[in-house]
């Protein structure tokens, strides 16, 4: 690891690229002398770390920056099953972000990332014969926003990967609805998949008022698969060669910050469909990873294996099906 990314010596199953950030977690509102606990998160981080779990060799493209705050965060991404092949390090400041939660999980964010050394990233950083050989590139509308030169590493990416996923990710305090809009529109025609969440990013990118409507609209733009993600209520899926579906989420077991939940569905989603599972599936499987996710504080705090997964998605089919319900995916 060094200045520039490195080709690793065979192909990922999933490479992921965005920003990396020091999560600082309170269970209060934020004073002075406040007790915090730090993490390492941000949604590229928290896409990698579940789709490793979920079975995928997975390569993070993000930038560190070269000092001793650096190799921590890279000895993490390590922790969490993730190949730092792709890290790339630099001077600069890394990104920061503070964030409360309630007892019901609900968060208020304040971040310290404008001009971070994450946002330094750009085209030259992304390989070609790396993005290329992948099995599915995931990146996000946060590196669309947090920088041009983030923005047109991630067009590049999708013009070179064999499935490229995208999730909105829109987020008011980096970037405008019209920069968010041009973002989604010109990426979704290159999608394998792409995750927009109802009614939030379907109302204020596509004009969408039902999640069904916004997968239409994105597999008419040329998208091959669309997962909107409407909450605890469950998933909409469109996709190649088969009808609308629609997949309930499965409770969670406990609730402690929701934190990364979104991330944990992309990143579970699409390393079981690059290994071989149906979109129904797959998705049901980030749907049980997502309800897990929100059992741990912070972004990477819990992790669930791929039999934790596994095993919480046959209890909601079952739950499902004694409640008379029967289970989307069947």
């Amino acid at each position: 690891m060094n200045n520039s990314t490195q080709k690793p010596a065979a192909a990922f199953d999933v490479v992921v690229m965005g920003e990396i950030l020091v999560e600082v977690a309170t269970d209060v509102a934020f004073a002075h002398g406040v007790p915090a606990q730090l993490g390492i998160s941000g949604d590229a981080l928290n896409v990698a770390a579940a789709a490793a779990a979920a079975g995928a060799r997975v390569g993070l493209l993000s930038v560190l920056t070269d000092d001793d705050l650096g190799k921590a965060i890279a000895a993490r991404i390590v922790e969490l099953g993730i190949s730092p092949d792709l890290l790339a390090f630099r001077t600069g400041q890394q990104g920061v972000y503070l964030v409360h939660c309630d007892p019901d999980g609900q968060r208020e964010f304040s971040y310290a990332r404008s001009g971070s050394v994450g946002s330094s990233l750009g085209p030259d950083d992304v390989d070609p014969g790396v993005f290329s050989a992948a099995g599915a590139v995931v990146a996000g509308g946060i590196a669309c926003a947090i920088s041009g030169s983030s923005r047109a590493a991630v067009v590049k990416a999708a013009g070179l990967a064999q499935r490229f996923v995208f999730d909105p990710n829109f987020r008011p305090r980096l970037t405008s609805v019209e920069d968010a809009t041009a973002a989604l529109l010109e990426l979704a025609p290159r999608t394998f998949l792409v995750t927009p969440s109802f009614p939030g990013e379907t109302s204020a990118l596509l004009g969408c008022s039902t999640a069904a409507e916004a997968a239409a609209k994105l597999r008419s733009l040329g998208a091959a698969n669309v997962a909107v993600t409407c909450g605890p209520e469950g998933i909409q899926l469109e996709g190649e060669g088969q009808d609308s579906t629609w997949i309930d989420s499965i409770p969670a077991p406990a609730v402690v910050d929701q934190t990364g939940a979104g991330d944990a569905f992309v990143g579970t989603l699409t390393a079981r469909m690059v290994l071989g599972d149906t979109l129904p599936v797959a998705a049901r499987y980030g749907a049980a990873a997502a309800s897990l996710v929100v059992g741990g504080k912070g972004g990477t705090g819990f992790i669930p294996t791929l039999a934790q997964t596994r095993a919480h998605a046959a209890a909601g089919s079952a739950l499902a099906a004694a409640e008379g319900v029967q289970p989307s995916h069947a």
